[in-house]
This record gives C-alpha cells, structure tokens and sequence, in this order.
C-alpha cells in the first residue's frame, strides 16, 4: 500500500485543518520524560501508601510475594504495548495499535474503553488530592479544611494550565514531585530495614525473608490478592500517547514502557518487605498493617519521627497531584486522537502551535472531570469513596484495553508483517489469561456499589462498540486516516512543512 498526494495547493478548512503539526514536526520528549509520564499516572507514592493494606488483609505477611507475582502478571500484559510500539506510533495509543493491527472498529473500541479510563483516572486522582490535602492541613493542626470538592476542582485547573503549556513541563513536574515521594520513600526503608536488621525496631520486629514464601496462606488466596497488586500498575501505558511528541518513538516509547514497570515494579515490591516487616510479621503487625489508612504516614511517624510523617503525608498530596496531571494529558490526547479522525467537533483536534498540547481537549477533560467531582461531593458521597468508585471504574475498562492490546499483538504476530518471532505468542496468551482473571475476581463476590460498576464500565465500552457498529464510514474514515498517518512516520523523521494536506488531497492506493 503507499500514499500518493495531490499537488495543488490551497488554504484548508476548518474541519481539515484537524491534524496537530507541531508533535509531528519537532520531537522534543526524551526518553525519560515520556517514562515521566507513565510513572506519574500510576502515582507509586500514592498506590504504596493505599495498596498495600488490604493486600495484608487477605494473605498476612505474605504481601512482598503478591507484589512480586502482581510484577510478573504486569510484564505478560505490557509485553504487547511493548512489542506493538516498536512499530507503530500515535497519540491514540491502543486507538492506533489496535487500528492497525485488527482493523478500525477494534481500534475505535479500544481508543474509546481507554478515554473512559483516564476519564475515571482524572476525577478518582482529584478526590485523592482532596483527600490528601485535608489529611495534610489536619496534620498541621487546621481543623477547618472546607469541602473536598473545592480542592478537586483546583486541581483540576491547576493540571489544565501545566498541561496547556510545554510537554515538557509536564514531564519535569510529574518527575519532580513523584521524585520527592520516592526519595522519602527511599529514606523510609533505609532506616526501618536499619532498626529491623539491628534489633532496635520500635517493637523489636525483626528482619525477616519468610514475607516472600506463602507461610501459612494458600497459593489460591496468593493469586487472588494479586489482583489488588495488579492495580498498582494501571496506567503503566501511558506513555504511548506520546507517541507523536517523543523523539526517536520507535525505540524510546518501548524502553520507557518497559521502564516504568520495571522501575516501579522495583520500588513496589521494596517497600511492600519494608511496610511488612516495618509493622511486623506476627499477627499484631499484620493486624496493624491491614488496619492502616496510610501504611506509610505511620511508619514514618514510629520509626522516624512526626516531622518526617508530614514530609510524607505531602508527598502523597504531590504524588495525587502528579496522578491527575497525567490522567489529563492522557486522556486529553485520546480526545484529540478521536476528534481528529471524526468523532466529535474538530476544534477539540487542534493544538497550540507553541506548545503541541490539544488545548481544547485539556480543557473539556478537565471540566468534566472537575463537574463529576462536584456532582459527587453534592450527592453526599465522600472523597475517598468517590477514589475508590472511579479508581474500580478506571480498572475495569483498562482490562478491556489491555485485552484489546493483547488479541493486537497476536493478530500482527500471525500477519506476519512484523519481525516478532511467533514462539512469543505463548506471552500475549499468558497475559490474556491473567486478564479475564483479574476481571473476574473484581467482577464478582462484591457488594453494593461495587456490583454496579462492572455494568457501568460495559456500558460504555458498548457505547464505544455502537458508535462503530451503526457508523460505518466513520470505521472507513478512521482506517483510511490511520494508514495514511502510520505510513507516513515509517521513517520516525521530521515533516518539512508544518503545513497539513488537506483531507481530500490524501488518497490510499493499493
């Protein structure tokens, strides 16, 4: 297949004038600024201060091993984003590798279920800020705070107006602050790995490697409590929406994939052992570590002192922040992606020529991310419900993507038309499978609310199948503008003209 161009030239339109030219035309992103990315949208400070209670609660002292397995069960999902990012890049993300893997409607399916993610990510990262935050100024002995909601809608134009500038500056503010928190978190286990080791832990809890053996809970139970673990990483792909504005893509989107799961995958088991053997293995600590709203604010308060608990309770303000700014970078790219391709107003497409951010889309994102959280706190419901309501939301379209991704990765192995060995295929298969595990165990034995949100995230994944089902050209449009556009960045080299052709002046020829 090649793409020829009509020679004449003339002003476009409105509608045509849809494709960002600055991402195409200067790739400015590093490799670690697009890791910056994924890292920030999985937010470890957060997660590891949240994750790890409820991990105990179901299999003891056993909780470092979950994390290890929850590590292994990440690295057969992400295998496909990896792979699949080695040939193809986009803002879409899956909205592209599934496009052009599977076919247009897959793509549109895919690109849809994610925009519901990130959507729910925003306004579950926002009520997190609010809850932080409150924590924060209790902490320092504010008794009146105000309404959660007030700090969710801040937050929401504060990560609007950082997105709306540089990516760049994105990047290095979700660098900064989730680099404080991991630096606090470094300290932290320093010292109670140095108090465990020398007998002089607070209770005299000692140093102990039995947390990575099963002990005294089933494997069953172990594979279950997993999928908490696999949680953590949600949003490990983020950084593939960077695909048009990283330099080199080809080769730095699937390292700074890889990077972020290894990295954080690193950290999370780490201070899993830390937070386990920091509480204790007998069945006080364990006790005491499922019992914790903030497993490390009460570390840091017993081992190292109330001052270094505050450092702490506002890294995780920063680290819920960071969260949400990557949240809308994500899905404010998605929006652009689609509305450029035809579903939805074209000005939602455009980006600022200064910057390359899609403006528009930034700015919807984050109304109706901030309107939701406004809406929720008005019918009552308190932020950490509304986290954990949109957090379980977010978590079950994600599987739907990654399970798209997955189904991408075999098909385009199958084809043929890439270098990926078919003996891998058993990888994707593996990770497919750990999918409609972890789907299973979060879509059944739950209680009201949680029974609802399995509808509420089919529901929309179907309104994404609908739209292509009952909208064929729309499939055509996109399948036709996708070829154009993945053949046209082959090469990974900068366009000399920022000028884009217009839409009739692309035609795809056998």
């Amino acid at each position: 297949m090649r793409v020829s161009r009509a020679t004449t030239v003339r002003p476009p339109s409105a509608r045509e004038c849809v494709v960002p030219d600055h991402p195409q035309t200067s790739r400015k992103l590093r490799l670690w600024e697009a890791l910056a990315l994924s890292v920030g949208l999985m937010g470890p400070t957060l997660a590891m201060g949240l994750n790890g209670a409820g991990v105990a609660a179901a299999v003891g002292k056993a909780v470092p091993l979950v994390f290890l397995l929850g590590l292994l069960g990440v690295g057969l999902v992400g295998y496909g984003f990896w792979r699949l990012t080695q040939h193809f890049h986009h803002a879409g993300s899956v909205y592209a590798l599934a496009g052009a893997t599977i076919g247009p409607r897959a793509g549109f399916f895919g690109g849809f279920a994610l925009l519901g993610t990130y959507l729910a990510f925003l306004v579950c990262t926002l009520a997190a800020t609010g809850v932080f935050a409150h924590a924060f100024l209790h902490a320092l002995g504010l008794t009146s705070t105000g309404p959660w909601a007030a700090v969710a809608v801040v937050a929401a134009l504060g990560v609007t107006l950082l997105n709306s500038r540089d990516t760049r500056l994105t990047a290095r503010t979700l660098l900064i602050a989730e680099g404080i928190g991991i630096a606090a978190m470094l300290a932290l286990a320093l010292v109670v790995i140095g108090r465990t080791g020398t007998g002089t832990a607070p209770r005299h809890q000692p140093f102990d490697l039995s947390v990575f053996t099963p002990g005294s809970t089933t494997y069953g139970a172990i594979m279950t409590a997993t999928v908490f673990a696999f949680l953590s990483w949600a949003g490990f792909e983020a950084c593939a929406s960077l695909g048009e504005e990283t330099d080199d893509p080809r080769r730095n989107i699937p390292r700074a994939l890889a990077g972020s799961v290894l990295l954080t995958g690193v950290l999370y088991v780490l201070m899993m052992f830390v937070q386990t053997i920091g509480f204790g293995t007998d069945d006080k600590g364990v006790r005491a570590f499922a019992g914790a709203q903030s497993a490390l604010v009460t570390l840091s308060g017993s081992y190292i002192g109330t001052w270094f608990s505050l450092v702490v309770a506002f890294t995780a303000v920063a680290s819920a922040f960071a969260a949400a700014l990557s949240s809308s970078a994500a899905a404010a790219r998605m929006v652009s992606a689609l509305a450029r391709d035809g579903f939805g107003p074209a000005a939602l497409a455009r980006t600022d020529p200064a910057t390359g951010s899609p403006v528009r889309a930034l700015w919807l994102c984050g109304a109706v991310a901030a309107a939701l959280a406004a809406v929720m706190y008005g019918l009552g419901t308190t932020a950490f419900d509304t986290y954990y309501w949109y957090a379980t939301i977010g978590v079950l379209c994600v599987l739907v993507v990654y399970a798209v991704a997955g189904v991408g990765v075999i098909v385009f192995t199958l084809s043929r038309r890439g270098n990926i060995p078919r003996h891998e295929l058993v990888v994707p298969l593996a990770g497919l499978g750990y999918l409609c595990f972890v789907f299973y165990e979060q879509s059944t034995g739950q209680s009201a609310p949680y029974t609802y949100f399995p509808w509420i995230a089919a529901a929309w994944c179907a309104t994404g199948l609908a739209v292509v089902l009952l909208a064929p050209s729309l499939a055509a449009r996109i399948g036709a503008r996708l070829t154009s556009e993945l053949n046209g960045k082959q090469g990974d080299r900068p366009q000399q003209t920022p000028e884009p052709p217009a839409a009739d002046a692309v035609k795809v020829t056998p």
